[in-house]
């Protein structure tokens, strides 16, 4: 059994730590609301642009020279995953769950005999990548998170996947990062950038108010749809890439919010627990005291 001194120590180490968690959690709470706002405000604005561009590239089904970002390269050998992870821990198991749906991912992709390629986000991808593929890695990005996520970062990185993608080093690119759902809740998904997905842009818009349900609504581009897809493809993968990075923020302050919360109330139980031992262990030792204090006096 630990003695009294023993027991305080520890008391009051626990006492410390419960300061610093609920502390943390506070401060996570204050980012998840300005995160989570920005990441809502985001998405009608990455929807709108995968819907237009899916009416654009309608329009140019079938005609030769399509842009690699929307057609690819026509092949699908080399795929780049992209996971998106925080740069700091403490928050659940937020980027185990990146981690895992990438390794699975990595797993399902080699088995059907193709080359993966690995650009992590974030320096806990990067730190757990390194230690299991270092060799799939062709670049990295960290020094993101536990800020607001300027869109120049996205650039960049759209930028990154761009030229690699004209020099014919990678085939498919997919993003793998956390859905915000709520502060309980994020949710990891794989999101194909290239080529671009048209069925998927046409399900996550709603149709016009002024067209029929089953009416085809026809458009007039200009200028010619070519140079339109030009235009708008490099820039929808990145504001595709800002918004997952959005969601990414947002879901790492609600892990992390909700982690210090289990950790706060933990460390409280801990607490009760341990106190009532130390009462316990303190009645027991005035107790024996009395005792030999009194047997001492009757033997006398």
């Amino acid at each position: 059994m630990a003695s009294l001194k023993e027991l305080r120590a520890r008391i009051g180490s626990i006492k410390s730590t419960r300061k610093i968690t609920s502390a943390m959690k506070m401060v996570a709470a204050a980012k998840l609301r300005r995160a989570q706002a920005s990441a809502e405000a985001a998405r009608p604005y990455a929807a709108a642009m995968r819907r237009m561009l899916g009416e654009l590239a309608a329009a140019t089904r079938g005609e030769d020279g399509a842009p690699r970002l929307l057609a690819g390269t026509g092949q699908d050998k080399v795929h780049l995953l992209v996971p998106l992870t925080s740069d700091r821990g403490l928050c659940g198991g937020f980027n185990s769950n990146v981690h895992r749906l990438t390794v699975q991912t990595i797993r399902r992709l080699q088995a059907e005999g193709k080359t993966v390629r690995l650009l992590p986000v974030g320096r806990r991808a990067l730190n757990f990548f390194m230690r299991e593929h270092a060799d799939l890695i062709v670049d990295h990005v960290t020094g993101v998170s536990g800020k607001e996520v300027p869109f120049s970062v996205a650039s960049g990185l759209g930028d990154k996947i761009n030229t690699l993608l004209e020099a014919g080093e990678i085939d498919v690119c997919t993003l793998v990062f956390n859905k915000f759902s709520n502060a309980m809740l994020q949710v990891p998904v794989c999101q194909q950038l290239v080529p671009m997905v048209v069925d998927d842009a046409a399900k996550d818009a709603e149709p016009a108010n002024d067209v029929a349900q089953g009416d085809v609504a026809q458009y007039e581009f200009e200028p010619d749809e070519a140079t339109l897809l030009a235009m708008l493809l490099p820039r929808n993968l990145q504001v595709q890439i800002y918004a997952s990075l959005l969601e990414t923020a947002a879901g790492e302050n609600g892990a992390r919010m909700t982690a210090m919360d289990n950790a706060t109330r933990n460390a409280g139980r801990s607490i009760d627990s341990l106190t009532q031992v130390y009462n316990r262990t303190r009645q027991t030792n005035i107790t024996n005291e009395l005792i030999e204090i009194i047997s001492g006096a009757q033997a006398v």
